[in-house]
């Protein structure tokens, strides 16, 4: 490895082992300040580090500056980090001499013959497999802060002690971390939960827990997305199915998600039969495959399906539109012989990148490898990977391997989109699976006469529609595209005097297949406005005595206040931009 990069932020060991060295910082700190407390695990993570610790003290938000301060004295004392190593009897017991029982317990789970190692820095001692920079010296004090205090059970067991975890982010510049906690701040203010009722489109209920409602405004953005994806999906010659909620266990069973899913699913019992609803779309795509049969002529078959699945994700899980039980899947389904699977790959990877271009969203690939739970032989594992790896590079894209995160029944490639924040989001992938349509006795008559086994690839271009909505919501801070607005015009009068022009807009306007409001309230014009701006409108037209007699309207829009222009020249711009679904 390169030497400068090795050292440098972008080099995602260095990062790991800069915020390692900050989590002992921090404990040394918290050790300085509050003596009696006992400390748990402290890892690094993305951005920063954790420590969980015990103690009878109950840290608030108002004691972080305090640590801080502490924290950066023990940076500016360039203390060495000594890593050193001991018998499990001289580790146990040095642990135990310092009360550390946590720590004891930790050493008590490691294997007979395993190295216990230890960091020392000043007077603060702490078990670590490391590795930390060598001095702590070497992290700026100023790039460090705190930011929550959460519970955290010991080791993830709800029936051990409730510790206290506190967060942090480090980097090795203030401006580096000035900048984060700003993007941290606007991410709040995007936060499409938030964003999600003040705009009205979706809203969770404690009656119906990870189960979203969808408002007016909120199904109109679905629906155009929807209308959105049928559109591109004709283009690329997929044909729409719909399958059954529900369907029996022995389907679940043979398929294998029974065995590898089922305590994510829900069960229901029907004519004393044992069903199930759907966690996801693909075997019902296999069953209307089989209802005839196919030749090598009619492959690829490319089923698409918004398939509406239900997975029972824990309480704890649950995250606005980004984790719920119930979401729909714009999934697809493709039957191929082998010898087709690169070149379709590359045509789904093509039609990806038309989609996540449209959004302006960048994105990354991953190619999930084979997991310990698993099916098919090694063999049939490193040929999918393999066909896939060359897909990817044959367009010219490069990709990161994720060794162990394939699906159970094949790789996969993982597609991260970037959103205007920088944070990425798992959206697409494209799951190759030699093993389903096998279970399954799918079969194809080749050019040869004989009969032969499809393979089937799984592929979803959103994800969710759920998950998609909430990424946009706060990609775009909620001012959707004009093409994808809920409301895309609002009309607001100054004067009722104007009333019959401004209906006569709103008429013209919604003929043209344009979603718009119209104000005619009593109100004061400024009023209006303002609580427009709210709803971050594309464009807001104000019509008051001389628009009427001109046939004119006055067009404000994201960018500004435009002035007046003549109404069928407005008509005519926003027909253009929504139906060319500019951005």
């Amino acid at each position: 490895m390169d030497e400068k990069f090795a050292y440098s932020w972008e080099n995602p060991e260095y990062r790991s082992t800069y915020h390692h060295t900050c989590s002992h910082i921090m404990a040394q700190a918290i050790q300085h300040l509050w003596p009696e407390t006992l400390f748990a695990i402290g890892p690094s993570i993305d951005d920063g580090f954790y420590y969980d610790i015990d103690s009878e003290h109950v840290f608030t938000p108002d004691d972080f500056e305090l640590i801080e301060a502490e924290m950066r004295k023990i940076c500016k004392a360039k203390l060495k980090l000594e890593r050193f190593e001991l018998p499990r009897d001289a580790a146990r017991h040095m642990m135990e001499s310092l009360g550390q029982t946590y720590k004891v317990e930790l050493i008590d789970d490691l294997p007979e013959d395993a190295v216990i190692s230890f960091y020392r820095q000043g007077d603060f001692t702490d078990l670590c497999a490391g590795p930390h920079l060598d001095s702590t010296g070497r992290v700026k004090g100023n790039g460090i802060k705190i930011t929550s205090v959460t519970g955290a059970y010991w080791r993830g067991d709800s029936n051990r002690k409730m510790l206290q975890r506190l967060y942090a982010v480090s980097f090795p510049d203030k401006n580096m971390l000035d900048e984060y906690l700003q993007r941290i701040e606007e991410a709040k203010k995007r936060d499409h939960r938030k964003l999600g009722k003040e705009l009205g489109l979706f809203a969770f209920r404690d009656e119906a827990p990870g189960f979203p409602f969808y408002l007016p405004k909120g199904m109109v953005l679905r629906n155009t997305l929807i209308e959105y994806w049928r559109q591109v999906h004709r283009k690329w010659d997929y044909v729409e199915i719909q399958t059954p909620q529900i369907m029996k266990r022995t389907l679940w069973e043979t398929s294998g998600h029974w065995d590898h899913y089922k305590d994510n699913m829900y069960t229901t019992v029907i004519d004393e039969e044992d069903f199930a609803i759907k966690p996801m779309n693909c075997p019902g795509s296999i069953l209307v495959y089989d209802l005839e049969p196919h030749s090598y002529r009619d492959l690829p078959l490319r089923y698409g399906e918004l398939g509406t699945v239900h997975r029972h994700e824990l309480s704890g899980a649950l995250h606005g539109m980004f984790r719920v039980r119930c979401f729909t899947q714009d999934d697809a389904h493709i039957l191929l012989a082998p010898e087709q699977i690169e070149s379709e790959v590359i045509r789904i990877a093509r039609l990806f990148d038309e989609v996540y271009s449209l959004f302006g969203l960048p994105y990354k690939i991953e190619l999930s490898t084979m997991p310990e739970d698993h099916i098919g032989t090694r063999e049939d594992w490193e040929k999918a990977e393999n066909t896939l790896a060359n897909a990817i590079t044959g367009i010219g894209k490069t990709y990161e391997v994720n060794p162990g995160d394939g699906a159970f029944y094949g790789p996969k490639l993982d597609f991260h989109i970037q959103d205007s924040l920088g944070r990425t989001w798992q959206c697409g992938t494209i799951q190759l699976d030699y093993q389903l349509p096998g279970r399954f006795d799918l079969e194809y008559t080749g050019a040869d006469g004989e009969k032969h086994t499809p393979v089937m690839i799984h592929r979803v271009v959103f994800g969710s529609i759920e998950r998609f909505l909430g990424v946009i919501t706060e990609h775009f801070a909620g001012a959707f595209p004009t093409w994808l607005a809920p409301v895309q015009v609002r009309i607001m009068t100054i004067t009722d005097r104007v009333n019959d022009y401004a209906k006569s807009v709103e008429e013209k306007l919604e003929a043209a297949g344009i979603r718009c409001e119209l104000d005619i309230r009593n109100e004061k014009i400024g009023k209006k406005i303002a609580e427009a701006r709210t709803q971050k409108l594309p464009y807001l037209l104000v019509i008051g005595d001389k628009e009427a007699e001109s046939n004119q309207v006055a067009v404000r829009s994201r960018q500004g206040e435009e002035g007046a222009v003549a109404f069928d020249e407005f008509l005519q711009r926003i027909v253009d931009e929504v139906e060319n679904k500019k951005m």
